[in-house]
């Protein structure tokens, strides 16, 4: 089960996207999201038996994506692809309605370390997309160092890289004047509110 800001990043994915490389991917929703939707999928998580429940949910619902156990940062694809989803591991401060003691553990380190890794992986990832690809970056994080100011500095050290204004998503998760879209927790409270999510959709030109 997934948290309704949580399915949104996948959504965000273009439809005639072929190839797609799942970032980060355990448990899998977004895999079989992405699955779901016809893409070929290849989802990268260094964690191996979270990369075993995923492959069976697969089985389970009959999809298909190739698994491999491997730390983003020194793993190759081998070939460029059309699209990208990176949820990056990050401090969870978004998740606090469901799982308070996050905030207690967002410590100021723990988020500027997370934010490191944010960087790296983001600058890796971005090497393996074809010219006029998309990149999903996302984090389950209220922090701006996690997500506003991740994204403004990739931007403004690549050049052939923007941000993709033109998302399908519901009302409620509109872009902002920069094009990316901030979920906050307070948003459908009446139906039981929504986890912190940052979201950007970059493209790459050529």
């Amino acid at each position: 089960m997934q948290d309704l800001a949580a399915s949104l990043p996948a959504r965000l994915i273009p439809a005639d996207a072929r190839e797609v490389l799942d970032l980060c991917a355990a448990p899998g929703g977004k895999t079989m999201q992405l699955a779901a939707a016809g893409h070929r999928v290849t989802s990268v998580d260094s964690s191996e038996s979270r990369l075993g429940r995923l492959r069976e949910n697969l089985e389970r619902t009959h999809l298909a994506a190739e698994l491999v156990a491997a730390d983003a940062r020194n793993w190759e694809p081998g070939r460029a692809v059309d699209a990208i989803l990176l949820d990056a591991p990050c401090s969870a401060t978004g998740t606090f309605r469901r799982h308070p003691e996050v905030l207690y553990r967002a410590r100021p380190k723990i988020v500027a370390d997370n934010a490191e890794l944010q960087r790296r992986l983001l600058d890796r990832a971005a090497q393996w997309l074809k010219p006029g690809g998309r990149l999903v970056y996302s984090v389950c994080s209220l922090e701006p160092q996690e997500g506003e100011e991740v994204i403004e500095g990739f931007l403004g050290a690549n050049s052939d890289f923007a941000i993709s204004t033109k998302v399908d998503l519901p009302n409620f998760a509109k872009p902002s004047e920069q094009g990316w879209v901030r979920i906050v927790p307070g948003l459908l409270e009446a139906e039981g509110g929504l986890d912190g999510f940052f979201i950007a959709r970059l493209v790459r030109g050529g």
